[in-house]
């Protein structure tokens, strides 16, 4: 996994020197002193772990402490790593990962970033040699359309679009369809980017899911949050509110690149219990990593 380590570590290079880095540097004492605890307890609230997340951390840290009688600084640096990876660790949600096509419907707010990590998406998919179909469910904007194309050109996927404000569900019925007759093995849904608290607008993403149940009841077979990371805690509040309205799969965390306080991560496992599955670590199409809990950790704390 080296080449996914350095991906990582390039994406968390910022939250590292900021804050979660500096963590490395509390243990370099000999003993476990009160003093630790509090360092820890700051720096980890400052990388917008979150107070709540923090508090559990520190908790179970404490009690692998006095459960272990560890008194040395590094014993509880690698008590907290441990910690720390059992937090990410999260099942991946349940999917029928035998039909096909596998249809992904993506959602988010405006300018998270969520056309672009599509393209991201896209772009591994036909690197591996499959045949993708990108839907351009988001109507309301032409540019959205023009976008998708752009990108869909850029990573040899097939686009499905109709006019702008013309009905979602009827371009998702078409992909879906479309993916099949090409037998395409991946469709990728784009949609409306729509601020989390507009009723009307998470109706609307609920008929498209809808829409795609009625071609195949397991569909969508994966429902892809993406969150900006450098809204921080307020990416809390927004997936609540899209995973009471469709059901959220699994998380791709975009611009991780971007922020110093990555720490949200932690965060959004704990108080979710939602997988982060992609994270977007720069501004290239290839610039994307599967999350996996044993190296983020491994990439923050070295």
């Amino acid at each position: 996994m080296p080449e996914q380590l350095s991906t990582i570590e390039q994406g968390v290079r910022q939250t590292k020197k900021a804050w979660l880095g500096k963590i490395a540097h509390i243990f370099d004492r000999s003993v476990v002193t009160e003093e630790i605890w509090d360092e820890l307890e700051e720096l980890l609230v400052l990388a917008d772990v979150g107070v709540e997340t923090t508090k559990k951390l520190i908790d179970r840290v404490r009690q692998r402490v006095k459960l272990d009688k560890l008194t040395q600084a590094s014993q509880l640096r690698a008590a907290l790593k441990e910690e720390m990876i059992n937090l990410l660790n999260i099942p991946p949600k349940q999917t029928n990962a035998d039909s096909v096509p596998q249809v992904i419907l993506v959602v988010g707010v405006n300018g998270s970033g969520k056309t672009t990590s599509i393209a991201k998406l896209a772009y591994g998919l036909t690197s591996e040699g499959k045949r993708v179909i990108l839907a351009a469910a988001d109507t309301f904007r032409a540019a959205a359309i023009d976008q998708l194309k752009y990108w869909g050109e850029k990573t040899d996927a097939e686009v499905i679009a109709h006019q702008p404000g013309s009905d979602p569900g009827a371009v998702v019925f078409d992909a879906i369809q479309a993916a099949r007759s090409r037998h395409a093995q991946v469709a990728i849904i784009d949609t409306a980017g729509r601020l989390h608290t507009k009723f009307n607008l998470m109706e609307e993403l609920k008929k498209i899911k809808k829409v795609a149940a009625k071609l195949d009841p397991t569909a969508p077979h994966r429902v892809l949050l993406v969150l900006d990371a450098t809204t921080g805690q307020n990416g809390l509040i927004q997936a609540k509110y899209f995973t009471e309205a469709v059901g959220i799969t699994g998380i791709f965390l975009a611009k991780l690149d971007s922020t110093a306080k990555g720490g949200i991560i932690f965060a959004i496992c704990q108080e979710l219990n939602i997988p982060i599955v992609y994270i977007g670590t720069g501004e290239r199409l290839q610039d994307i990593a599967s999350f996996d809990a044993e190296t983020f950790v491994n990439a923050i704390l070295s």
